[in-house]
């Protein structure tokens, strides 16, 4: 059954910054809140993943929600997992984005909790970031100024910042539990997890980005690039078993980057519906002296607040359409 969720700015009349439920072994990200759900006959259970209306940038998180902005980017989630699905490239975690499904909460919890969650199996999450890059831009554009390549891959000479590539390339990172990622290359991203499974993330992620920038496109947004994580399934038992599941967000504009297509121009930065506002606004109190890219963060104005989600929303009308309602139970 189709996972389906629509998405509003104004589905939200609260903000959410954090979640204390009544869950087992609660871990916090940047964004998300996950908690383990018990399984009444003993097994593993399952993972619930609570998309907060917290925002990040220069990987800090700032003290300053954005009201909607998990309501939203959980729904993107959704309407992708469902797209992904039916082309049988590789299954997923999702299980369920119903609150019901969550024993033990009080009424304040779930109205809390709508549209907001999903309910997923366990995975042993694989520790690459697999990301695909159809333009050359952030950190890639960065390497390839220095060195003529991305994570090793060589590119041709004379490439402009935001050029689309000659192809998408994968381009893996490790995963940081705090601070930023590294990128690295193939080779070394084999040495970690074994280049048989790397081959496959490769391919993988080449073809899940491949699906989406076309879908994009035709929607009149660039998706220069995008990371997937994926992990193994855990038994009954909770050793990992040999099914590989898509995990976590999918081509959120918190996890991608998009573009609108009647504004790309090649050779500089591109307006672009994520946290652009935000990340504008912290580089002037930078320039300013008056912030160091350092925790904690400064609030954020209003107008920052509103243009951010503004711009998330935006995203989310083109890819789907404009929604008639708020989050819908599959």
């Amino acid at each position: 059954m189709p996972f389906s969720a629509t998405a509003s700015a104004d589905s939200a009349n609260e903000a959410v910054f954090e979640t204390h439920l009544p869950l087992p072994d609660r871990r916090q990200g940047k964004v998300r809140d996950i908690y383990r759900i018990p399984d009444q006959a003993g097994g593993i259970g399952r993972v619930l993943i609570v998309a907060t209306d917290r925002i990040s940038a220069f990987d800090v998180v700032m003290p300053t929600p954005i009201p909607g902005k998990g309501r939203l980017l959980t729904a993107v989630s959704l309407r992708w997992f469902d797209f992904l699905r039916p082309l049988g490239l590789v299954d997923d975690h999702l299980v369920s984005a119903d609150v019901a499904a969550v024993p033990g909460l009080a009424e304040v919890d779930r109205r809390m909790l709508a549209g907001r969650i999903m309910v997923c199996r366990p995975a042993r999450v694989v520790p690459i970031e697999c990301v695909a890059r159809g333009f050359l831009a952030g950190s890639g554009w960065n390497e390839y100024r220095t060195t003529g390549r991305v994570c090793g891959v060589p590119l041709p000479a004379g490439l402009r910042q935001c050029d689309r590539l000659p192809e998408p390339i994968f381009t893996p990172a490790t995963k940081a539990d705090e601070g930023h990622d590294e990128n690295i290359d193939f080779d070394t991203a084999a040495s970690i997890v074994g280049a048989d499974l790397m081959a496959r993330l490769r391919d993988l992620t080449l073809r899940l980005y491949g699906a989406a920038a076309a879908h994009a496109q035709a929607c009149g947004i660039v998706l220069a690039d995008t990371k997937f994580e994926f992990g193994f399934e855990l038994g009954p038992d909770g050793a990992p078993t040999d099914r590989l599941l898509l995990i976590d967000e999918v081509l959120t504009p918190d996890s991608s980057r998009f573009w609108p297509a009647e504004q790309y121009r090649p050779g500089q930065d591109q307006p672009s519906f994520d946290k652009q506002f935000v990340r504008n606004y912290l580089l002037e109190l930078v320039a300013e002296g008056r912030w160091h890219k350092s925790p904690p963060g400064p609030a954020l104005p209003h107008d920052i607040v509103r243009n951010t989600m503004g711009r998330y929303q935006e995203a989310f009308d083109r890819l789907w359409g404009r929604p008639s309602g708020g989050a819908t139970s599959p």
